[in-house]
């Protein structure tokens, strides 16, 4: 308030209009510290997580893991025509180097995709990241260590897709598991009972091919705009490429692929030996 006017203003009204002002600014800060605590918090934690910032949502908003699930993330790169084979192994062993600095990472396993099948859309390399809960992941995608990373790939890598969804962990995993990564995007008219029957038909899988070694899935919940619109992503183990080509040829395998046609509209598969 520009000062000649308080000086003409009668002391009554000088006096109610600075309560006024003052009531305000109180109200003013309350409701903007509620609005940023229970309005704006996952906006601005997926805008925090996408531009990398070192602000951090808290950890008091993210809801525990659900019963006997981790939090996988899984990360595909393609690479430029450009980058040189040295140059693409530099990228491979910057990533391998972070769970020694990021305590947050509980398992990590990547490879090159080796799949028979013409659904990799020119990704060659899968890394999959295990953290025990959203926290963690939360406290992953900001750290130091992994913008320093981000400063490795840039210029090498042509496309990035990340999916990320609650997995199961096996007790006894095998020292050495050939994966089959399975992606879904669907048609945007696919109903959700046609969903429901496609993701019950490939949870029915492993009871009906024995070479089936392990087997998880989940629905993508990555803060990161990298999905391409794959929303589902199924995870299938086996011990040897015979067990691959058997379940791929298997009658149960096709006639799953039959149920899910009618509501796909695109899909994309990477296998890899999942190396530490």
């Amino acid at each position: 308030m520009p000062l000649f006017h308080i000086r003409c203003m009668p002391r009554l009204t000088l006096l109610l209009n600075l309560m006024t002002c003052c009531a305000s600014v109180v109200v003013g800060v309350g409701c903007s510290d509620s609005a940023s605590s229970t309005v704006d918090t996952e906006d601005s934690s997926v805008k925090t997580m996408i531009n990398g910032s070192n602000a951090l949502v808290k950890e008091s908003n993210f809801g525990p893991a659900p019963a006997g699930k981790v939090l996988r993330h899984t990360v595909f790169f393609s690479f430029r025509e450009s980058t040189s084979e040295e140059a693409v192994k530099e990228v491979v062993e910057a990533f391998c180097e972070l769970p020694s600095k990021i305590e947050e990472i509980i398992d990590f396993s990547w490879g090159v995709n080796n799949s028979p099948e013409p659904f990799d859309d020119g990704y060659t390399h899968c890394f999959v990241l295990t953290f025990r809960d959203e926290a963690g992941r939360n406290a992953y995608l900001p750290h130091p260590a992994h913008k320093q990373f981000g400063s490795v790939v840039s210029g090498k890598n042509d496309q990035t897709f990340v999916i990320d969804y609650w997995g199961t962990p096996l007790e006894n995993p095998p020292d050495r598991q050939l994966k089959h990564a399975v992606f879904f995007r669907f048609t945007e008219d696919a109903t959700e009972e046609g969903i429901k029957q496609v993701e019950e038909a490939f949870v029915a899988l492993p009871s009906k091919i024995v070479e089936i070694k392990g087997f998880e899935w989940g629905i993508n919940n990555s803060p990161e705009t990298k999905s391409d619109g794959f929303t589902h992503c199924f995870m299938v183990s086996f011990e040897s490429e015979d067990g691959r080509r058997l379940y791929l040829d298997h009658p149960d395998h096709l006639a799953f692929v039959e149920v899910l046609k009618p509501i796909l509209d695109a899909a994309r598969v990477l296998d890899f030996w999942a190396e530490k």
